[in-house]
């Protein structure tokens, strides 16, 4: 055999043994032997130090952009709002526990910061941004009773009722006072008394009336304890 041959044996072999080794690097080894469409990088592991939720974020982030508020659950907006509280742990578990122990997005602004607090995770500065949230949801619903006639507005009363007392803990008698034109000088706390009675006096409320130079009042208040309407409500406002 001359030299051409014997060189050309020498690469065969090579070659062959170049593709052996890639076989049982591929097979030990678990090397993913795929080819890479050209234009497209080969995705990069994941970071290890990188928490898991930094990804959720973006992504609920970017749904309530495209989609807007309907698209996501109470508890996604509460996990949304928690993230400027919390930068730097998974908030998902909080709203949901929240939602879990006061029923809705009402019932966890109204709650009191006693009853927050029994909830785990939720520290102090949880609490107080939910009760800006609360105080600020308030407010409007004030500004909207007070720039239009509150008796011709009905919806904007209910509102308003709901918003400022639907979960306060112990029962409480307010009035609002009416100017002439059925618009609201004041809202005011005349009374609290336990879960289930509060006490009410009707001098009291004429005086202040007086006071105010009001021409109406409306009295309402509300049943922590989810009971309906009773006799004596009736009683009293007839």
């Amino acid at each position: 055999m001359g030299r051409r041959g014997v060189r050309d044996g020498e690469a065969k072999e090579r070659k062959a043994l170049d593709a052996a080794v890639k076989d049982a690097a591929s097979f030990l080894f678990q090397i993913d032997a795929t080819p890479i469409p050209a234009g497209r990088a080969k995705q990069a592991p994941p970071d290890p130090l990188k928490p898991h939720y930094h990804d959720h974020r973006a992504r609920l982030r970017k749904k309530f952009d495209e989609a807007g508020p309907v698209a996501l659950a109470d508890y996604e907006l509460l996990e949304m709002m928690l993230f400027r509280t919390i930068p730097r742990r998974d908030t998902k578990p909080l709203a949901k526990a929240l939602i879990q122990r006061f029923g809705d997005l009402a019932g966890v602004l109204g709650a009191p910061v006693q009853r927050l607090a029994e909830v785990e995770g939720c520290g102090p500065a949880v609490a107080q941004d939910l009760k800006l949230i609360h105080a600020l949801i308030e407010r409007t619903a004030r500004a909207e009773a007070t720039q239009r006639p509150v008796v011709s507005s009905w919806s904007a009363l209910i509102n308003y009722c709901r918003t400022a007392m639907a979960h306060e803990p112990r029962e409480q008698f307010r009035v609002l006072f009416l100017d002439v034109k059925n618009q609201l000088i004041a809202d005011e706390v005349m009374n609290e008394g336990t879960v289930d009675h509060a006490p009410v006096y009707p001098r009291e409320i004429a005086r202040r009336a007086l006071e105010l130079s009001a021409a109406a009042v409306i009295l309402f208040h509300n049943h922590p304890t989810d009971q309906n309407s009773v006799p004596v409500d009736h009683a009293l406002s007839h």
